[in-house]
């Protein structure tokens, strides 16, 4: 079974997909401001921002003013759940390095005259 972080890295794997996240970063848009800015086909649009529906990195809501209009805006929490496996691994890959270091050290004060 696929892990929410499996399903998130997959659905930033896409470069233009990382491009609607940084649009998002800055406000909520609709997918034709978002293919617009990006030079993209609405259609092209439409199946990048169901990838990240799907993922949980995005959420679609009906506009304030406009109910005929979706707005697409970040979830918070699935890039919360992202950082944390990323700490995990920093953490786990910076105690390896220090470990390293410390033999490294070690050895070179054995060698020293």
């Amino acid at each position: 079974m696929e892990s929410k972080v499996d399903t998130t890295l997959a659905a930033l794997s896409d470069p233009s997909r990382r491009a609607v996240v940084e649009l998002l970063r800055k406000s909520p848009l609709c997918s034709s401001e978002i293919a617009s800015r990006l030079s993209m086909s609405r259609p092209a649009m439409s199946r990048h921002l169901r990838v990240l529906r799907r993922s949980g990195l995005v959420e679609e809501n009906d506009d304030e003013n406009d109910a005929r209009i979706r707005l697409y805006r970040l979830r918070p929490e699935r890039f919360a759940e992202l950082r944390g496996w990323v700490e995990e691994v920093e953490a786990f890959w910076g105690e390896q390095l220090a470990g390293f270091k410390a033999h490294a050290e070690r050895r070179q004060r054995r060698r020293a005259p």
